[in-house]
């Protein structure tokens, strides 16, 4: 789904409530309708460096999977002192929309929350057609666009958990946006993390083992994706931990940057 290459689509608050926009330069078209569907300008223009950005959709499913980069597994697996283990298949699970804040919005750690609180810069594939049982090659044609998610992450309670409802999927714990970009070509792909103005991670952002089409394709063997569906498909390195005060920015090439910070629960 290549014809609109270059297009971006956001989403954000409007006196009318939340809507989709298309990205022009600097402003933003607000549109009436979805970008999976039907849609038609409403006539407002709003200053992109002054909208409030939401999470550029709201997906019917959420899925992610993990360990999907030989690098992050093999020093996490350091770090636990256990040996790394490949996944011979996608290992795919689900996230939660309560979890999902847009660009420039906060983290929040919760109280109890430990230490080993981390960020996980991730590509994210968002589906722009009903997929069932479909190959590699169908998914990847069938990819809507691509948007930048941040799996925030608790590790003493994913150790301790027997779900990740805690770890993974409090409120605030899912970063995503600016935009959903739709690009023809995703060669050269790089990731970059920063916090508080320092380099720390920069990745090929498609070293993966199991890339968008053969997760999708996984997925499909077995549930029904829906248009605006989103795949997140992990994360390179070790990540750090995170603390309140924290500033986190997230680059994907011909994305964009996703811009977070870290605050305190209040009780």
């Amino acid at each position: 789904m290549t014809s609109h290459a270059g297009e971006k689509w956001y989403r954000t608050e409007t006196a009318l409530g939340a809507r989709h926009c298309v990205g022009r330069g600097d402003e933003l078209i607000v549109v009436d309708g979805s970008p999976f569907g039907a849609w038609k300008p409403t006539g407002e223009r709003l200053a992109l460096s002054s909208a409030r950005l939401l999470p550029p959709v709201i997906p019917p499913t959420f899925y992610a999977i993990g360990s999907n980069y030989r690098q992050h597994i093999e020093k996490m697996a350091a770090t636990a002192g256990r040996a790394p283990v490949y996944y011979e298949r996608p290992r795919v699970g689900y996230r939660a929309n309560n979890a999902l804040v847009g660009d420039g919005d906060a983290i929040v750690k919760p109280a109890d929350a430990g230490e080993e609180f981390q960020y996980e810069a991730e590509l994210v594939a968002v589906v722009g057609e009903t997929l069932r049982n479909v190959t590699p090659a169908r998914a990847r044609d069938a990819i809507f666009g691509w948007t930048i998610g941040n799996d925030v992450s608790e590790r003493h309670w994913q150790k301790i958990d027997q779900t990740n409802i805690r770890a993974k999927n409090c409120d605030t714990f899912k970063p995503m946006g600016p935009c959903i970009a739709r690009l023809a070509d995703l060669s050269g792909m790089r990731t970059k993390v920063t916090m508080n103005g320092v380099l720390l991670h920069d990745f090929d952002t498609l070293d993966m083992l199991f890339d968008a089409g053969e997760v999708i394709s996984e997925i499909s063997r077995y549930n029904t994706l829906s248009p605006g569906d989103v795949v997140w498909l992990g994360t390179d390195d070790k990540p750090r931990n995170m603390k309140p005060g924290d500033r986190l920015e997230i680059e994907i090439t011909g994305i964009g940057v996703l811009r977070n910070h870290v605050v305190a629960a209040s009780a």
